[in-house]
Order: structure tokens, then sequence, then C-alpha cells
């Protein structure tokens, strides 16, 4: 039964792997828009969030523009970049970090470019910490979870969020996926599931780099939004599996001026067979609300673990996962938290059984949320939506355009993905190739 419910959280984090056949290359003129948009003159913030003193770059950092719910996050190299309607004039950007005193920007103060934000460390006093601590830390997961009702969203929402999908063989980009998507969330005390809507998508595969194996990650945006944990307790936390871990406080912290708990799981010894789940949970004082969780599978029997992540393989190759990481983050409006960001790593090696050497890969996917609004009036119908099975690799088009995304709010990306857009921009240049070039690689 324990097994069981362990797979249960994973079976939306599937990996296919294939035998790669190369049937021919195609081309097409123009790129492919999902939906018409009007597109709307903007204003482009980029830059970089760092720590004061010792300049470090903070990752996951949420920049959001007060009186709206416009919002970025940070990339992995602390880089941001923000774009704000040109009829927004005046406003303040709010930056926040865990850990840190949170800081707000006028936009007048803010350049286009080369932006440099530092944030200062928030001391957490060792008399506060002492009077509040609860005594038991599975009592303060569980009265968390029970209370998602009242400090979570209790309306229909409907969000734009940007998705990322990455594939690297050691540390190059072999595989690079992303979209805007409208996510229909539903209620956090409903048991009914959230909807994704594509609106657009691009993709690039340098399938010179992945040996003889075409890797593809299905699941495409619901692999994050499922570990939105509080809307999706079950893939976790359940009744039958929170008695399976140790809860322990670790030293308390701050974000957004409020009081934060940390809290450390790991499972228990007499479970250490099965594959269970360590990490950290950061837990509103006050409210008692998950603001942030940051875990991993612990990984104890590889062939196991395989089993939950590895759909389809070569027969002459032994597939298992080395590391799997997951993210989310919450955010607050008028005193409620809701889904802003997450993401989910997944390290392997491929044994082949007729070479000398291994292959090790990376498969990483990220969303965060942009903007959002109440959506009490529309639907989405069955055919607009997003297969939870979907291979989204499959479905983008190319990397020609460089202003694909217009308007739209987008994680930075890192320094080795940007190259690798230029690369693949370059390419096309020099083959004379217009619009969204396809490669028809099919297994």
């Amino acid at each position: 039964m324990i097994q069981k419910n362990i797979k249960n959280v994973n079976k939306f984090l599937i990996f296919v792997f294939s035998t790669l056949l190369l049937i021919g290359v195609t081309t097409k003129v123009n790129a492919t828009v999902f939906l018409q948009e009007q597109e709307e003159n903007f204003n482009q913030f980029k830059g970089k969030i760092v720590a004061d003193k010792s300049n470090k770059k903070l990752v996951f950092a949420t920049l959001s523009l007060e009186g709206t719910n416009i919002t970025t996050v940070t990339n992995s190299e602390g880089e941001f970049s923000l774009k704000i309607p040109a009829s927004i004039k005046k406003g303040s950007i709010q930056v926040s970090f865990l850990g840190y005193k949170s800081k707000n920007i006028l936009l007048s103060e803010l350049k286009a470019n080369d932006n440099k934000i530092t944030l200062e460390t928030s001391i957490v006093a060792l008399t506060e910490v002492n009077v509040t601590v609860p005594k038991s830390a599975e009592a303060l997961v569980r009265a968390t979870l029970k209370n998602k009702g009242d400090n979570y969203f209790e309306d229909p929402t409907l969000m734009t969020a940007f998705y990322r999908e990455t594939i690297k063989k050691r540390k190059k980009n072999v595989s690079l996926s992303e979209a805007v998507v409208n996510i229909h969330k539903t209620p956090y005390s409903s048991k009914m599931r959230d909807n994704v809507e594509l609106y657009k998508a691009r993709k690039s595969t340098d399938y010179s780099k992945l040996d003889t194996l075409a890797l593809k990650l299905q699941g495409g945006p619901f692999n994050t939004l499922f570990v939105d944990l509080m809307k999706y307790p079950e893939y976790v936390f359940t009744q039958q599996t929170i008695p399976l871990y140790n809860f322990s406080f670790d030293h308390s912290t701050r974000i957004n001026d409020k009081l934060i708990y940390v809290i450390n799981f790991n499972q228990k010894e007499e479970f250490k067979n099965d594959q269970l789940y360590k990490g950290k949970l950061f837990i509103d004082a006050e409210n008692k609300t998950l603001t942030s969780a940051i875990y991993a599978l612990n990984i104890t029997d590889k062939d196991a673990a395989s089993k939950m992540f590895v759909k389809k393989k070569p027969a002459k190759a032994n597939v298992y996962p080395t590391e799997v990481a997951y993210r989310v983050d919450y955010r607050e409006k008028n005193n409620k938290w809701y889904y802003g960001y997450s993401n989910v790593m997944l390290e392997f090696k491929i044994n082949w059984d007729d070479k000398l050497f291994n292959s090790v890969y990376s498969m990483t996917c990220e969303m965060a949320v942009t903007d959002w609004e109440k959506n009490l009036t529309s639907s989405l119908k069955g055919k607009n939506r997003l297969r939870r099975n979907i291979i989204l690799s499959d479905e983008a088009i190319g990397f020609s355009d460089p202003d694909f995304w217009g308007q739209y709010n987008i994680i930075e990306p890192e320094k080795s993905i940007e190259s690798a857009i230029k690369k693949i921009q370059r390419q096309l240049r020099k083959n004379k190739i217009g619009g969204g070039a396809v490669a028809s690689l099919r297994p």
C-alpha cells in the first residue's frame, strides 16, 4: 500500500526514452500562433538581484508590480526580465526573497538594462523564535494542510504562466522547449483538477548530441503544476504517508517581513527502503500557511526509482535517476496565497550494454505565473484543454523569431540557454530558412 501511494506521487512526471530514427527534415515558412493576440506596447527592464554584502546571486527572487498581478522571477543566475505595459507610467516594484528584507523600487528608478538590485539579510531575533515556535513540527504541518481552504485562493482563477523545459547532456543544452500557457486554476478546497491551455510555444533539439536516444518529457506544464503541494498534497503528504516521516524545526527566517518557520522532513529509518522524500517546508508563523517547499526524492533503490520515471527505453540501455528535486513557491495577495512558481529537476545515467562509457543527462522544467485574474465566467472547453500526457516538444515550433514572446513576461534565459538560442538563429540565417524550422524526427 505504501509503495502504491509513492508511485502515485510521480505518475505525472514520466520520461519517455526511445531509439532515434532520422526520417527527414521539413520547414515551415510561417510561425504558428495558437491564439491571435493584439500586441500592447511595453517597457522592458532587465537586471540582476544579489545579496548586499556577499554579492551572492539570488535565485528565484520575485519581482511584482504593486497594485497589479504582474510578476516575474529571477533565473538560476539571479537575472530577471520584467515587462510592464507602456500605459503604466508610475508604480513600484516589490522585490522579495526568502531570508532577506523586501525592497520597493520606483519604476522611474529602473533602467532598461543592467539594473543591479541588492537585498539585505533579514535577522530573526532569538527571543522572537523561542516565544512563538510550536512544540510539534508534525502538528504544524498537519494544521497547515488542513487550513488550505482558509489561506489560499477560493475563487476560480485564470493565470498566465511561462513554462520552460530543458534537456542537457552533462553540461551542454541539447533540447529546449518554452511556452506561454493559461492555467485554469480551481479553488484550493475543490477536488477538481486544474486545466491548462497552450497559448504559444517554441522548441529546439540538437539531435547530434543525443547519442542514438531521443529523450522526451511527457506531461509538459502539468509536471510543474502538480508540484503545488497545497492543491495536490496527496502526491507527498496524506494521512497514510505523514507518519512515515520525521519532522523537526530548523532556524526560522523571514520573507516580506513575515516570520517563517523552517521544518525539515525525512523518512523514518524503518522505511528507508521505500522511495520517499526529504526536504524543507517554509510555513508562515502567523497564519500557518506554506510559502515554499524544497524537497527531493530519497533514492534508496535505483531500479525501483527507474520504474517510477522511465516509461519506455531501448532494450540495451539501463536507465536510472541519480537525483530528483522539486521546488514550489507561493505568493500572497490580499491575505490569500496562490501558486506562483515551481520547478522539477531529474538527473539520470544511461548504461549501455555495448558501450564502454555511460551517458549522463539532466531534465529540468519550471513554470512561473506572470499575471492572473479571477475567472468567474469562462470555462475551458474539452478541445482546448492541454492533454495531461502531452509531449510539448512535439507540439512546438522552431526558434526563428527573436521577439517571439512579445509582451509576455518570461523567465530570463540562462547564459547557456541564451547562447543555444543565438546559435540556432545563426544557423537558420545561414541556411536561409524562414519562420520556424522543424526537424521531423520520429522514434
